[in-house]
């Protein structure tokens, strides 16, 4: 089932002015600061449907200094959509991610942290008992968030990377089991979100309703256009919220379907944060590495030095979310963020206790 803002004229309050609880079992919250506060080190933990991803960062005059991160593909959601369930080696793989990210934690004295789960967490049965066995087995407490917050998290964690522009903006993130949509209110710098949507469609979940054999037979660009309508109708109601005037319209993406085609873009031979985050990406050049990728085969997609054989299976289904955000919000440009769930945890949680980010 697709969810989303009923509600297009309430406004939500600044994306940063919300700030989550601490998480239970963390080392402590420290004390709000009076005067100059001091530096605390604050944790983030992002479990998704396919990757498990870790950020450990102090404030540092109006910015955040990372001192650790970690990311692992772990497919927590393969086989969600077959079953209802998460899988027993889809959690092994999970707790093993989720246990060097308690180590790291600890090993450097987080003073506060937050360990959050999204939509395969969401969506399976068993969904509570996993997140009891992470915290009998790691010490964290995984908080399932909702898809609002998803969505509110990630905003807050890129909106910093938004094209300048007086239009309104459309923020999205393409995970394993969702892609979560954010029309952004134009003219401030912080941002207010004026409509929401998310929809069950990921990189993992789609692959698997379409169907690998499907995707990698002789008929996969038919099953590519496939892909691509099934996102394009979820996205029909929040089509509805999107305003009629598109003057100066502004895309930004964060998630690793982007930050992957963007190194496609830029023909890099390894994956560079520094070249990818923050990149400016014209439509129509996008729109031909999807369809590029789109006609070749696993083998073909592995040999491309930024796919690789972890990505290669998904990628596709990645690209066909990515072309029917395209086609409803017909932005000149995406704007490329390798940031996003995390980077607004941290941002939440430093908020908290004063600092200005």
């Amino acid at each position: 089932m697709s969810r989303g803002a009923e509600q297009i004229g309430q406004v939500m309050a600044h994306v940063a002015a919300t700030a989550p609880a601490p998480e239970p079992g963390s080392a402590g919250a420290p004390s709000r600061p009076s005067g100059k506060p001091q530096r605390h080190t604050y944790g983030a933990v992002d479990l998704g449907t396919n990757n498990c991803r870790l950020l450990i960062a102090r404030p540092d005059d109006g910015v955040f200094t990372v001192l650790d991160a970690f990311s692992r593909v772990v497919r927590l959601g393969e086989g969600l959509g077959q079953t209802g369930r998460l899988s027993q080696p889809a959690m092994d793989r999970a707790v093993g991610a989720l246990a060097i990210c308690a180590d790291k934690l600890r090993r450097r004295h987080v003073s506060l942290s937050r360990s959050v789960a999204t939509e395969a967490c969401r969506r399976a049965e068993n969904g509570r008992e996993f997140v009891e066995r992470v915290r009998t087995e790691t010490g964290l407490a995984l908080d399932i968030i909702p898809p609002q917050e998803e969505a509110r998290l990630a905003v807050l964690g890129c909106h910093k990377l938004l094209e300048p522009g007086d239009g309104p903006a459309l923020i999205f993130d393409i995970g394993g089991g969702s892609t979560e949509l954010v029309l952004v209110e134009p003219g401030a710098a912080t941002p207010r979100i004026r409509a929401w949507w998310s929809v069950p469609w990921g990189v993992v979940s789609l692959t698997e309703t379409e169907g690998r054999a499907a995707i990698e037979g002789p008929e996969r660009v038919a099953a590519y256009a496939r892909m691509r309508q099934r996102v394009f109708r979820s996205f029909a109601r929040f089509v509805e919220m999107l305003p009629e005037d598109r003057h100066d319209i502004r895309l930004l993406g964060t998630s690793g379907t982007v930050t992957t085609l963007a190194s496609v873009h830029l023909a890099l031979p390894s994956y560079d944060r520094r070249a990818v985050d923050g990149l400016q990406v014209p439509i129509e050049a996008m729109r031909r590495i999807n369809l590029m990728i789109a006609g070749m085969d696993l083998a073909e997609r592995s040999a491309l030095p930024c796919i690789g054989a972890d990505r290669a299976d998904m990628v596709v289904a990645g690209c066909a979310i990515l072309d029917a955000i395209l086609d409803i919000w017909p932005a000149e440009r995406l704007g490329i963020a390798d940031r996003g769930i995390r980077e607004g945890i941290l941002r939440s949680l430093m908020a908290r206790d004063g600092y200005v980010l």
